[in-house]
This record gives structure tokens, sequence and C-alpha cells, in this order.
């Protein structure tokens, strides 16, 4: 799978897509969603969603797509494949990066990860759509309680029949294929992955990502920087990174100026510019750089 368009910049969510069948914007087809990466607190969540045909439900059978949690990753690489390779299958993915996911969850209006989630597989269906898929059935592996999802999912697209069911993906090949796409491509988006903050790390063997990974736990403890956290391959959202940075960084305290000001406060310019005085150079933080971040003089 090439995978270089969320490569470019691994901060910002993106979607891709198979070709579209030919079969499949003329033939009535199934589309199953299922996602990797929802527990991790570190790197990408990916959500795939997978069609075809609904003629062809006994052969993607055949094939023995199963709940990609128990399969090998030799298995999954080779289901997929023959998953791809198939001209009368089509498949979408987004690759929701963890920088969004924590700029979402921790935003002012509470975004949680079950609306994420959700609307993660709403913007596949819909895009599935758009690229002329002819859909007659929606199967979903459950987030939240199934029959407000079901309910929910058949709002928006009255007009396909939704079937939304925990353990989906053992259930219904569509959705074990979409859960074996989704796996696959999250392995390779971890193995893949490009730190724009190289300089400060120690290791790349960060296990699975899950908080109860020993591997994981010693990366997270071991890579923390104690001003500016961790970078952008972590889940900030997430308890267990809080903790950390709680238990372990830097703490910032912000002063209510009103408060303080008895009429001899310095202006917060004077400290952006400082005629006449030679600046020594100093190396700027990665965390600075790979943002972009300058200083300024006038605002």
């Amino acid at each position: 799978m090439e995978i270089s368009q969320f490569e470019t910049d691994n901060s910002k969510s993106c979607v891709l897509t198979s070709p579209t069948p030919a079969a499949a914007q003329k033939e009535p087809c199934c589309l199953g969603i299922d996602e990797a990466g929802r527990g991790p607190v570190l790197g990408a969540m990916v959500y795939a969603a997978c069609y075809y045909p609904i003629s062809n439900s006994d052969k993607i059978k055949e094939l023995g797509v199963a709940d990609s949690k128990v399969l090998t990753e030799e298995i999954r690489d080779e289901l997929f494949e023959k998953l791809n390779s198939d001209h009368s299958i089509g498949w979408l993915v987004e690759i929701i990066s963890p920088n969004d996911i924590s700029t979402k969850m921790l935003g002012r209006t509470k975004y949680s990860l079950n609306a994420l989630s959700h609307d993660a597989a709403i913007n596949l269906i819909r895009q599935a759509i758009q690229n002329g898929v002819n859909l007659k059935e929606i199967y979903v592996d459950t987030v939240g309680i199934a029959e407000n999802y079901q309910n929910k999912l058949s709002e928006l697209f009255p007009n396909i029949a939704v079937k939304v069911t925990p353990k989906a993906d053992s259930l219904f090949p569509c959705v074990s294929a979409a859960s074996i796409i989704a796996k696959v491509t999250r392995d390779k988006v971890l193995s893949n992955w490009k730190f724009e903050e190289n300089e400060s790390l120690n290791s790349s063997d960060y296990g699975c990502g899950y908080p109860s990974d020993p591997a994981t736990q010693k990366w997270l403890t071991s890579n923390l920087d104690k001003i500016f956290g961790y970078p952008q391959f972590v889940r900030f959202s997430w308890s267990t990174c809080q903790k950390i940075l709680e238990e372990s960084a830097v703490r910032v305290h912000w002063d209510d100026d009103e408060e303080f000001d008895n009429g001899n406060t310095v202006s917060l310019l004077s400290f952006f510019s400082q005629k006449g005085i030679a600046q020594k150079a100093v190396k700027r933080h990665n965390f600075l750089e790979s943002r972009k971040l300058k200083q300024v003089t006038k605002l």
C-alpha cells in the first residue's frame, strides 16, 4: 500500500482510496467498516472500508478473511495483497493522525473518541458514494451503543440497509476484510513513521503502542521532553501520557496580569526586540523548527 500522501505531513489526517471497480458501480454492493489502533497511546488510528458486489460474497469468504486480531502479520499481508489485486474489490482508508486525535479531544468543545470514530466511518461511506459505488448494504463494527449508532447511520443513509453490531469483524466478510486493510495500513504507518523531532528521541523501539506494553511505557518515559512533552507521534489526550507529564514535566504557572500589575510591569514586546545589543546565535528547539514557529518583533 502506498501511504506517501500521509507521510508527506504525518501531523494531518488523510483519506486513501483504491480505484473504484467498474463492477462496483454497476452491481449492488455491500460495504464493511472497521478500525485499527483505537486504544494505543502512540501512532495513528486507521478506519477502513472494503466493498464489493454482493454477488461476490461467497468468493470473499473463500479467501479466508477473518478478524485481523486473530491473524498473524504474514497472513494479514497475504490477504491484503489478494484483496488489493482483485479488480472487483475496492477499499478506502482514513488515517487519523495522533496530532488530530489530541487536538480534537483536548479542544474547548468536547469531542470524544467515539464521535471521532463515527465521523470517520460516515466520511468513508460518503466518499464511497461520491466515487460511484452502488451501495445497498453497510456493515459496521460498533462503537458505543450499537442500536444508537445504527439509527444514526440509517438516518444519514436512508436508502441503504445498515447493520451495526459488536464483533462484526468476525461475522461479516466485508468487515473482516476492512479489519485486515485497517491493520495492515496502521502497521505500515507505524513502521515508516518519520520523527520531525528525531534529534531528541532515544529509541524507535516503542512496541505495539498500547499503554500496557512495557516497551511502550519505557519509550514514553525515556523520550519525554520536560518542556515540550512528546513528539506528535504521541496522543497527548491519553491519560497515560497526561500522568507522565504531570509527574515528570516542568509545571507552567500563568499569573493573572491584572492581579499583579503594580504600574511597573515591563511590556511584553520588550522581550522580543533589543536594539543595539548583539544577539548570540542559539540553536532553536526542534519543536519550534518543525512547526515553523518564529520570533516576532511586532504584534
